[in-house]
């Protein structure tokens, strides 16, 4: 006579525990090396205010560029957060092979922490350096004249897509440096990737002035959701937040998902 062994369910709650509890930790120690180092920071908001100042200002007054009622100020200053977002993520992967070259990235792995929970970390810390150009930029945009939202939900909205972009670009790069394994090699696959995104989107002007061939590549660009959900809710441009925020999601999941497969590479 044979007995049924009750199998015990599956519990999910466990391993969540444990990926948000390693999360948070290891977001901690990013965010503090932020604080001990915040040269980069500075340096990295020195470049979208050059762009706003002497690009945005030339051709705004040029008007070579058709914006629909937004001045070309307005219209730009959008695209110039998401560039800042994307030149500051792309090459965080940088960080994680430096991170294996001093043995801490071994010493992490051989412990139960997840991998998915390192790539969360690094991507929350990216994110947090995206929103540091708002600093500088948004108030500089003020003094050039640009109309931006003082609501809270919709500034709140414009951080969290900062966050998911600057989070997806984070990943991918980390999932190139699991690829490429040294620095030098990321440093040359970024630099060969960052210009294209950023001119294949809408950062700088409409979709509809691109030939058929790069609207087609714009549409596929994640930077593209990013510029028009900020162009949405930072300074009331048309624009499809919903569609926007989904495929920023989604983006940051692939990215994440991505990333965590390829971190193994590293340590090998």
């Amino acid at each position: 006579m044979s007995v049924a062994v009750a199998t015990p369910p599956v519990s999910w709650a466990e391993p969540v525990r444990l990926l948000g509890a390693r999360t948070w930790a290891l977001s901690l120690v990013e965010l503090q090396k932020l604080r001990s180092d915040q040269t980069e920071l500075v340096t990295r908001m020195a470049q979208p205010v050059l762009w706003l100042l002497v690009f945005g200002t030339i051709f705004n007054r040029i008007r070579a560029i058709p914006t629909g009622d937004l001045s070309y100020l307005a219209y730009l200053t959008p695209g110039i957060l998401a560039q800042s977002a994307l030149f500051i993520s792309i090459f965080l992967g940088i960080q994680i092979i430096w991170d294996r070259d001093a043995g801490i990235l071994t010493k992490v792995m051989v412990t139960p922490t997840p991998r998915a929970a390192i790539v969360l970390a690094k991507a929350f810390a990216a994110g947090v350096r995206g929103l540091a150009p708002v600093v500088v930029l948004v108030p500089v945009a003020l003094l050039l004249g640009v109309s931006i939202t003082v609501n809270p939900l919709e500034l709140i909205g414009a951080a969290v897509a900062l966050m998911l972009g600057a989070g997806f670009f984070a990943c991918l790069s980390m999932a190139i440096a699991g690829v490429a394994q040294t620095r030098d090699r990321l440093m040359g696959i970024g630099q060969l990737m960052t210009m294209p995104l950023f001119f294949a989107s809408n950062a700088l002007y409409p979709i509809e002035l691109m030939p058929t061939w790069l609207q087609v590549i714009s549409r596929i660009n994640p930077l593209t959701y990013l510029v028009d959900a900020l162009r949405g809710l930072l300074v009331g441009a048309p624009a499809d937040i919903g569609l926007d925020f989904a495929v920023l999601v989604v983006a940051a999941v692939v990215g994440i998902m991505g990333a965590a497969s390829l971190l193994g590479r590293l340590v090998r």
